[in-house]
């Protein structure tokens, strides 16, 4: 049965909770995606070039080992820190999971991440500590020694008593996925996975959990089936064919474009709306997401880097010389267990549903309003801003790499003629100063406490939303945005 669009905003809309989690996950993925070409790297010289290789050579497969066991975890830690303290903080990050690094012989991608943004953080409240209490022209000399002895402290706190915590936890983890793989009940994970996926939880899982404990075990054995249990483009691909097919027609005629952006584009989110809009839709996803992981794990399918994004042609890239068939089978099976599964669950009550909007918000409908924002306990108050006055256009998503790029093209080409700047941003990194932010509503919340100024206006559907056509209208017309 359709749901109407109040009650799509409403699971979408998300509390005080979920944003946390939101955050967090965002935070961690946000340290592990802006090093994604790293990891691709890392993934393609294992590919080619280890003995299993397509291409082994011995010279250039000596390379692997320390790509993963330093660059990484020092790319992570550096980015971790700049996100807490700018430029000071990217250097005090690196130092200081150089410490936790040497501490093991394991990738500290954890250790990386914990001791990042804790470096930074040490470093910010020092600064802070001493701002306007320095005299001038000694500020330099301060600031320099000041990074470098804390950063030698906490190198020395992350050798001796941090990396022996992280190498047990990251040994603990190790094998409880050991286990789960071992007894062929990985397949479970898509119980978890896959709602919160659809929660905009889905770079979180991926790259702040599953990338750094795949890399661990393509490590030890040259792939790991981990970097395949959320990226698997099959269950979101079963779910779009059986909308394009069997689902109401509002929701058939964008289908087709979804379908092409998220297999071939890699771009995930884009069937997102459509399982909110049709809740029970989750289970197919569940159901196809388990039995891909069945298959592959029966298979030994797998991946030697991540794939990012999500894209068929990304799997094809970081696949081992002898595991096309594995993966190809573990894809397919995905794909046809969501088909079926959706199938029923679109065509119950149909013919009461053909007619139904798509999961869009109403063209009309005011998109901030000051009731639901004292709901949610924001300060947030209804803000406009009209047409002529908009310079700059923010598309913010999560991550800021994937879908956010993807509207951000569209609208750039739309609102050019109207000298309208339109940039992507992930969501914690949207400027204070922004003057009209475009965000999928679950992120509205978060969009609207880093720029508590600017206009925001949400979208449930990547692809043909009216609030994009409402937007473009009111820049060319010059038109109220609310």
């Amino acid at each position: 049965m359709s749901l109407p669009d109040a009650t799509v905003n409403k699971n979408l809309s998300g509390n005080g909770a979920r944003a946390r989690i939101q955050r967090f996950g965002g935070q961690l993925a946000g340290m592990i995606m802006p090093n994604i070409g790293a990891f691709i790297a890392w993934g393609l010289l294992t590919a080619l070039f280890i003995p299993d290789g397509w291409l082994p050579n011995a010279a250039l497969a000596e390379m692997v080992s320390p790509t993963i066991r330093f660059l990484l975890p020092i790319l992570i830690g550096y980015t971790g820190g700049r996100m807490v303290h700018g430029q000071r903080g990217a250097v005090i990050g690196a130092i200081a999971t150089m410490g936790v690094v040497m501490s093991a012989d394991i990738p500290m991608f954890l250790g990386a991440m914990i001791m990042g943004p804790l470096a930074a953080w040490v470093l910010k409240a020092f600064d802070k500590a001493i701002e306007g209490k320095i005299r001038a022209g000694f500020e330099m000399l301060v600031d320099n020694f000041s990074l470098g002895i804390i950063g030698m402290l906490l190198a020395i706190v992350g050798r001796l008593a941090m990396g022996p915590v992280v190498e047990f936890l990251v040994s603990l983890l190790g094998r409880g996925v050991e286990w789960l793989v071992n007894l062929h009940l990985l397949p479970l994970a898509s119980i978890v996975v896959e709602p919160a996926k659809v929660l905009f939880l889905n770079n979180a899982i991926n790259h702040g959990v599953l990338s750094p404990l795949g890399a661990t075990e393509a490590e030890q054995i040259g792939r790991s089936i981990l970097f395949m249990v959320e990226s698997n483009p099959g269950p979101g691909l079963g779910i779009l064919l059986a909308t394009w097919f069997f689902g109401t027609q509002a929701l058939r005629a964008t289908a087709p474009g979804a379908i092409i952006i998220h297999f071939l584009g890699g771009i995930h989110e884009i069937y997102f709306p459509y399982v909110l809009a049709r809740p029970q839709l989750i289970l197919a996803a569940m159901a196809g997401g388990a039995g891909g992981l069945l298959v592959g794990g029966f298979l030994n399918a797998g991946l030697v880097g991540p794939a990012s994004p999500g894209s068929i042609l990304a799997y094809f890239a970081v696949t081992p010389r002898d595991g096309y068939g594995a993966m190809l089978l573990s894809v397919a099976t995905a794909t046809a267990v969501s088909f079926l599964v959706s199938v029923p669950l679109l065509t119950i009550g149909h013919k009461q549903t053909d007619d139904a909007p798509a999961p869009t918000v109403p063209v009309d409908a005011p998109q901030v309003e000051a009731p639901v924002a004292a709901k949610h306990g924001s300060a947030a108050v209804a803000r406009s801003i009209n047409g002529r006055d908009v310079h700059r256009l923010t598309i913010a998503c999560d991550a800021g790499m994937g879908s956010s790029v993807m509207v951000a093209g569209a609208l750039r080409k739309k609102l050019a003629p109207y000298g309208v700047e339109v940039v992507h941003s992930p969501i914690n990194e949207v400027p204070a100063d922004a003057e009209l932010i475009m965000c999928q509503s679950g992120l509205a919340d978060r969009a609207r406490a880093v720029a508590p100024e600017a206009v925001v206006v949400t979208f449930e559907q990547f692809l043909g939303d009216p609030a994009f056509v409402r937007v473009e209208n009111a820049i060319k017309n010059g038109e109220t945005i609310e």
